[in-house]
């Protein structure tokens, strides 16, 4: 099969959400409180469905497990990678994620742990996320945590859009107010809460911490990731490397014309983020615009692309 597989998001009603999402990418949100978009995605807690063409209504997690080589025989049981966009009305709750070994041991075998990146597509002028902290050791973490001492412990960064964070698992952190941010990550829906401004939900009741998962998966001290961002000029595009992992790689894709690409990996997720293009596969010619997500098969050799877009590509 030589078509691309264009997927229908899932929404996510949280405390902090907003309707940016409606607003940027005319989404039909539930509620004015939609935080997550979850745009490509075959975790048990949100699956995609596929939009068109032979599989035409089927779950990805279902194409995945019967349809082996459209990914190439990618050895994953379960999907690797899960799609987001975020928005943050208001300052998510502080967390960290598991990594792989202690997510199966705790959470069950087919949950992964959480390694994740930020683009941020847009913020308000100001506007700043929390990454890392300032503990030098795990009983300073600890006793920081119990204390209350937020202040000092957390690490508060400026951000503009266009930024990019890599996030490993065992990084606290928190996206704040005013935030719209594509999330690339592993398959998993595992957080540890660690602190959550002690605000209540619209029952009055307070959210849950997990204050000693978080402290024991929790990397002390923070160490930042060195990032080297690669640009290549190529006919039809500009790419940016925004990183290169052993969970995914991360690519920004900005159009300005037409350009011929081939297939690299064992598929590829592509999320458009701004502006519209053409996309000719096969042949076939499908029109992409800002707020489409869609998967490109391994048997998917050649592509063109043309337009005027932003878009960001990942594969496992």
């Amino acid at each position: 099969m030589t078509e691309p597989l264009f997927l229908q998001p899932i929404f996510k009603e949280r405390i902090w959400g907003g309707t940016k999402l409606k607003e940027e990418f005319h989404y039909e949100i539930p509620s004015s409180q939609t935080g997550e978009c979850w745009a490509i995605s075959a975790h048990k807690n949100g699956q995609s469905v596929v939009e068109n063409g032979l599989y035409e209504g089927i779950s990805l997690d279902k194409v995945w497990e019967e349809h082996p080589e459209l990914f190439g025989h990618y050895q994953s049981e379960v999907f690797p990678l899960l799609t987001k966009i975020l928005d943050a009305n208001r300052d998510l709750s502080v967390q960290v994620h598991p990594d792989d070994t202690y997510a199966q041991e705790h959470e069950g075998d087919h949950e992964f742990g959480k390694t994740e990146c930020w683009y941020i597509i847009d913020c308000e002028p100001g506007a700043e996320l929390i990454f890392g902290h300032h503990a030098q050791t795990r009983d300073e973490l600890e006793h920081m945590i119990q204390s209350g001492k937020w202040d000092d412990l957390l690490r508060k960064v400026h951000i503009n859009p266009g930024d990019f964070f890599y996030v490993p698992s065992g990084t606290i952190h928190a996206l704040c107010e005013g935030t719209l941010v594509l999330e690339t990550q592993q398959s998993s829906d595992t957080t540890y809460r660690v602190y959550d401004y002690d605000r209540v939900d619209a029952e009055g009741n307070t959210r849950d911490l997990h204050l000693d998962q978080a402290i024991e998966v929790t990397n002390v001290p923070h160490e930042d990731n060195e990032l080297s961002f690669m640009e290549e000029q190529r006919t039809g595009a500009f790419i940016t490397t925004l990183v290169e992992s052993e969970f995914f790689s991360v690519f920004k894709y900005v159009l300005d014309g037409a350009g011929s690409f081939k297939q690299d990996s064992y598929f590829q997720l592509f999320s458009v983020i701004d502006g519209e293009a053409t996309m000719t596969v096969g042949g076939e010619t499908y029109k992409v615009h800002k707020g489409d997500h869609f998967i490109l098969t391994s048997q998917i050799e050649e592509f063109t692309l043309d337009g005027d877009a932003t878009i960001i590509v990942s594969h496992p």
